[in-house]
């Protein structure tokens, strides 16, 4: 059975319950340039297959750029700590997909985020959470990189931060150059990271350990 609420879709079947949500205005309008393209294309968008395509298209963009309503500073707000450590803090493989900007393909791959703590820290699975936030938009991978060091700099004033994304992009693997082995690195860092060369290369040694 199907039910719409709202703009909420809510499927229930026997030991099964699935709810789609979106802005209906939004799908609506979306939808409708989404047809277009089909037409614009050569396809017809009136076959079985296609019909409802525009309206699947306009809700997958809308999930795949929801970082657009997403505050990533108050992400971290939400649960930080006072806490006396001063040491190196790192989630590593976090792992990220974002469009490309130029191009509006996929590029996917991996943060690895640090800070020093300075009087406070936050939950883990906040860090996930701001890579999210910033990839969830349309996207280059160098101002990704920096947009995250900054949001924990700034929210979080630690002795500093240091970013390193490692992606591939799929504008390279399946158009234009065509490279399939492609990987793009960006870093970027603050205070200590950028400083004290032993701090930075004890980063890049952790995320590139095995340890677990």
């Amino acid at each position: 059975m199907e039910i719409i609420n709202n703009g909420v879709k809510t499927f229930e079947n026997v030991g099964y319950t699935r709810i789609d949500k979106w802005d209906e205005k939004k799908t609506k309008a979306l939808a409708k340039h989404y047809k277009a393209i089909l037409e614009l294309i050569g396809e017809d968008p009136e076959r079985e297959g296609l019909l409802d395509t525009p309206v699947r298209v306009a809700k997958a963009m809308q999930f795949l750029t929801k970082g657009y309503n997403i505050e990533p500073k108050d992400i971290l707000k939400s649960a930080t700590f006072r806490e006396d450590y001063k040491q190196m803090v790192i989630v590593k493989d976090i792992e990220l997909y974002s469009m490309c900007e130029h191009h509006m393909i996929p590029f996917y791959g991996k943060a690895h985020v640090a800070y020093i703590p300075n009087k406070y820290i936050t939950g883990l699975s906040k860090i996930a959470h701001v890579v999210e936030a910033y990839a969830r938009r349309l996207q280059v991978q160098e101002r990704l990189t920096m947009q995250i060091r900054d949001c924990i700099q700034d929210t979080l004033n630690p002795y500093g931060v240091a970013v390193v994304i490692e992606a591939s992009h799929m504008c390279m693997q399946m158009r234009g150059v065509q490279k399939q082995n492609s990987v793009t690195t960006t870093s970027a860092f603050t205070g200590s990271f950028l400083r004290d060369t032993k701090t930075r290369e004890e980063f890049i040694h952790l995320i590139g350990s095995r340890l677990h």
